[in-house]
């Protein structure tokens, strides 16, 4: 087990997951729920427990894939989930994923990584890496400043700073306070529905 696994499954083992609302996300159900083409295929990284990639399962979205780099949340889930198949339950690095997809849903990954060593900037770039042409990163980044405590997570952002973060890579359809929020969350979370730039256009 590397470091990082090692970090975060400590995480899980002495229950210090905060960001982890034991139910899919108000935001992101909202936005599933008008989706029509149930054949898209979707990714959720650093998927943890994944109750959104459970609802989603749920409701009909089959061509649906996770992947977190520690496997206790991926043990959870299966137990949770015993029909998800197995294949589309991947332990690994984000980073070092080949595959593309239709859709990717962002759920408290991005405040995940230490605002340090282009780490923000390398999640944008992969981002769009693994999107098809048109496809978009959908869901939920923290609307607060960085701390400058590089041992607390979450690690927070503002708009301007996502704006300048993405706009590179993506066309920003919108970036707004979510409405919509769980309550110990509300006017701390940006909705995003963000669609990749064509290669010629970057």
């Amino acid at each position: 087990m590397n470091n990082e696994q090692q970090y975060w499954s400590q995480r899980y083992i002495e229950n210090r997951t905060g960001w982890d609302l034991g139910q899919v996300s108000t935001p992101i159900k909202e936005y599933v729920d008008q989706l029509k083409d149930k054949e898209l295929k979707i990714l959720i990284p650093g998927a943890g427990n994944a109750y959104e990639a459970e609802y989603m399962f749920r409701v009909g979205f089959n061509n649906l894939y996770i992947i977190d780099i520690s496997p206790l949340p991926l043990k959870n889930f299966k137990e949770r989930v015993p029909d998800f198949p197995s294949d589309q339950i991947i332990e690994g690095d984000f980073f070092k994923l080949k595959d593309s997809f239709d859709l990717i849903i962002e759920q408290t990954f991005f405040c995940s990584f230490p605002p340090v060593d282009n780490n923000r900037e390398r999640y944008a770039a992969n981002m769009h890496k693994l999107l098809y042409d048109n496809g978009k990163l959908v869901g939920l980044w923290f609307d607060f400043p960085l701390t400058g405590d590089l041992t607390k997570r979450p690690f927070g952002g503002t708009k301007a700073e996502y704006e300048s973060l993405f706009s590179p890579y993506f066309e920003l359809k919108t970036l707004e306070a979510s409405y919509n929020s769980v309550p110990n969350r509300g006017a701390k979370e940006l909705f995003g529905i963000l669609i990749k730039k064509k290669e010629d256009d970057i």
